[in-house]
């Protein structure tokens, strides 16, 4: 789908302004070397000092200013063609004002633009060219590529300049949207996809040099009843709660992430005996905690740990972990078991 933002008449206004008021010089220069009629003189003045106006007015008046914009972009073209006959084809600037004109299209961002103004630009410059008779003179004199410098220097560092900014704008909003998709929002953890990353990097990183570390699989016991009863508010309170005891009761070199519904998963750099107690100290913490908002509300934890398999991948890694936590429910629920069968 083509991007349409209504802003464009706005944002191209001024730079419309400033290209045609720049383009005027050189033109202004060849015309009076060439002691140019009325005609000629009344074209330059409405094509470079009263178009970017009046299209600006044309643009913001219209039910489709993108589409008004796009249309005003093939008359700046056809403009331009228009003066290179009135030059009598000066060599400099005609070639710096096609040459503008063409790179403001591609500048626009609007796929094809420059292409569909080619056929304007050429038909201008043809019907200019009758009227003024197809006279040569293509040599440009000091003054006309000093009149030239202005369009070819100002223009296009200001365009380069807005063009670094929306750039630098982009990046930011990449930032923001890739922050956005590495964060769960309910919970502020890490998003499954995120975590899923992070660990299968942390089993290539104990692949090469081998450390304590143990998965963590948990969810929080009769979830379905909570919501059932306090009404999914109260759910939400108990995820965001349970986030938090992730955060302040587990080592801050955790990994943890919500893999989806209540079931979170944590990495810790301990070995399954240190995480045991962790896990517990977890548990104990949940069992303990009351919601201001929800004050009949508890809840508590099942938990299974898994040191990380000799072989294998995260998958392994998940289905040992995975295994333990259904035997913690399985012996009962509020329990810690681990992929080794002990039972905490």
């Amino acid at each position: 789908m083509e991007f349409r933002p209504r802003s464009l008449p706005r944002l191209t206004y001024r730079f419309r302004m400033l290209g045609m008021g720049l383009a005027a010089l050189p033109v202004v220069v060849v015309l009076h070397d060439l002691q140019a009629g009325w005609l000629a003189w009344g074209w330059m003045i409405a094509g470079c000092f009263v178009w970017p106006h009046l299209a600006y007015w044309l643009s913001s008046r219209s039910r489709d200013s993108y589409r008004a914009e796009v249309r005003n972009f093939l008359v700046d073209s056809a403009i331009a063609g228009s003066f290179v006959p009135m030059m009598h084809f000066n060599l400099l600037p005609s070639a710096v004002l096609l040459t503008v004109a063409t790179a403001d299209k591609v500048n626009a961002g609007v796929p094809g633009l420059w292409r569909r103004a080619m056929p304007g630009m050429l038909l201008a410059l043809l019907v200019s060219g009758f009227l003024h008779g197809w006279a040569m003179d293509l040599t440009s004199r000091t003054l006309v590529v000093a009149a030239c410098l202005p369009l070819m220097t100002i223009h296009t560092l200001a365009v380069s300049a807005n063009l670094y900014r929306l750039m630098r704008r982009v990046q930011v909003q990449n930032r923001q949207l890739e922050a956005l998709t590495q964060r769960d929002e309910l919970t502020g953890l890490d998003s499954r996809g995120h975590w899923r990353d992070q660990a299968t990097s942390r089993i290539g990183q104990l692949r090469q040099k081998p450390a304590p570390a143990t998965l963590l699989l948990l969810d929080i016991d009769h979830f379905k009843t909570i919501n059932d009863r306090f009404g999914h508010a109260a759910g939400d309170d108990v995820l965001r709660a349970l986030a938090g005891l992730l955060r302040d009761c587990l080592p801050e070199d955790q990994v943890s992430g919500r893999l989806g519904g209540d079931e979170f998963g944590v990495l810790l750099a301990l070995p399954p005996d240190q995480a045991a107690h962790a896990a517990d100290a977890l548990r104990a913490a949940a069992q303990a905690l009351t919601l201001p908002a929800h004050p009949g509300l508890r809840f508590s934890l099942s938990i299974g740990l898994a040191a990380l398999p000799p072989e294998g991948d995260l998958r392994d890694w998940l289905e040992a972990a995975d295994r333990a936590l259904y035997r913690a429910k399985d012996s009962g629920r509020n329990r810690t078991a681990t992929a080794l069968a002990t039972m905490f």
